[in-house]
């Protein structure tokens, strides 16, 4: 009798500890779980961001990672060179002003192509021949794969005149730095090593 009353007192000894062991784990995973649980809430909250609308009403704005968004401001401050740099009217003030906003957006070689077009007498036959040049940019190819970035731009110039329309391709590429944001470089990136591939007639339709 003794010897089976040990042996139940051990077996019950082993449920026990089996019991405690297996509690443990449970309590354990519960922990952990209400942790993870708690980081991830707090995390969403976090990307939640409450706007007071001129004292009045509270709106809700949601923050997010900004790398996400690095490829399309890329390609728009690719684009926005483009425009700023290659449009031009027969006015030597609105020329002037776009050309020095472009210039911030880029480094020494796209002041090189500036100079360059001043001597050859580029901005006084625009304005000499009251030409307008719009510039339409139908793509721009980024490679984010290495640093700096590759950018490669797609447009098409119209040079119109009053007697005619001529349709030129324009193709260049860069390559993309990071750089500080201000009022006048918004999207944090700087051209660098700006080449000219191609720039040539398409065709001239007459008005």
């Amino acid at each position: 009798m003794e010897f089976k009353s040990l042996k139940n007192i051990e077996t019950s000894f082993r449920q026990i500890r089996l019991f405690g062991i297996v509690m443990l784990c449970a309590c354990a995973v519960i922990a952990i779980s209400s942790v993870c649980f708690s980081l991830s809430f707090a995390e969403k909250q976090r990307e939640k961001i409450y706007v007071l609308d001129n004292g009045k009403s509270l709106m809700l704005a949601l923050s997010q990672d900004m790398s996400q968004n690095r490829p399309a401001e890329a390609r728009e401050h690719v684009r926005r060179f483009h425009e700023l740099f290659f449009t031009l009217s027969p006015d030597k003030s609105a020329i002037q002003h776009n050309i020095d906003r472009a210039l911030i957006l880029a480094d020494k070689s796209a002041y090189n192509y500036y100079t360059d077009f001043v001597e050859k007498g580029y901005y006084n036959r625009i304005i000499a021949g009251n030409i307008n040049q719009v510039l339409q940019v139908d793509s721009v190819v980024c490679d984010f794969n290495n640093y700096p970035y590759i950018a490669k731009t797609y447009a098409k110039e119209m040079i119109i005149r009053q007697s005619n329309v001529t349709m030129r391709s324009l193709i260049t590429t860069c390559r993309l730095t990071n750089s500080s944001r201000s009022d006048d470089n918004p999207n944090g990136f700087i051209i660098e090593g700006l080449t000219i591939l191609e720039n040539k007639d398409l065709q001239t339709v007459k008005r």
